[in-house]
């Protein structure tokens, strides 16, 4: 009976540890399955898998009397890595009594994705200020983009687009910083056209109403900031130095417009 219970607790153990690593896997260079919103979905998950294995394990051998328990309570968490590999398909159903098979694994993965991007979005948000001025937006922008800049190799600085993200922040607030000046309405919609964010149809609807463009313009900068953020904090930049609105304010409000 001893010997039962230390090879059923042995098993659970090493399904757990097992799951714990392979969910990692899963979850990396999406978020962190360990957030404050994602951590119970992510336990669940794991507790779900670990005692789902290592049970399976036992009646496995109990049938087949050839491969140990704790093999099977190591393999089995496994699937939580490689089910990311599989492509979804769009005509399959995804009610819950179609998760009874699986005991709900996939239901409760989906549960801590959504859960990741909450809390990635909580974290990002926390990093902008709304109440910013058009110079503290930009310097912050700067700010962030300078720092995660430093952090990646040319090849991930590539595949993020993260001078593109910039430089369309910047030439989002040049038309809003255009509209706040009181610039005349030919020269604000000839700066609308002089770029591609900016010549986006989005736009078009509002030509009449300068203060909403600037209004939109600016929103879209501030997720553009939002998605640059994004960046870090799935490359796990959790401790990311916040702009303040106060260092390098001057600087950037100097240089507002006067990027190449």
């Amino acid at each position: 009976m001893a010997h039962g219970l230390l090879g059923f607790g042995t098993t659970f153990a090493l399904a757990w540890f097992s799951a714990v690593a392979f969910l990692s896997l899963r979850c990396h260079g999406e978020g962190r399955p360990f957030g404050p919103s994602s951590r119970w979905w992510a336990l669940g998950t794991i507790a779900l898998t670990s005692t789902s294995s290592t049970v399976a394990a036992f009646i496995g051998v109990l049938l087949m009397r050839v491969v140990p328990p704790a093999v099977l309570g190591i393999v089995v968490p496994s699937t939580l890595y490689l089910s990311r590999l599989e492509r979804p398909r769009p005509e399959e159903g995804r009610g819950k009594l179609t998760e009874v098979p699986t005991l709900w694994v996939p239901f409760l993965l989906e549960r801590l994705h959504e859960a990741m991007a909450d809390d990635r979005l909580t974290w990002c948000e926390a990093r902008v200020d709304q109440m910013w001025r058009l110079d503290q937006l930009l310097g912050a922008a700067r700010h962030y983009h300078a720092a995660i800049k430093e952090r990646l190799s040319p090849e991930e600085r590539r595949r993020a687009r993260l001078d593109a993200r910039l430089k369309a922040i910047e030439d989002r607030l040049d038309v809003v910083r255009l509209v706040e000046n009181g610039a005349a309405v030919s020269k604000v919609r000839a700066a609308l056209r002089a770029t591609r964010v900016t010549r986006e149809k989005r736009y078009e609807r509002y030509r009449d109403d300068l203060g909403r463009t600037a209004d939109l313009l600016r929103h879209h900068a501030e997720q553009d900031l939002i998605r640059i953020l994004g960046i870090a904090y799935k490359r796990r930049f959790y401790r990311l130095r916040v702009f303040t609105g106060m260092a390098g304010e001057e600087a950037a409000s100097a240089d507002l417009g006067a990027h190449p």
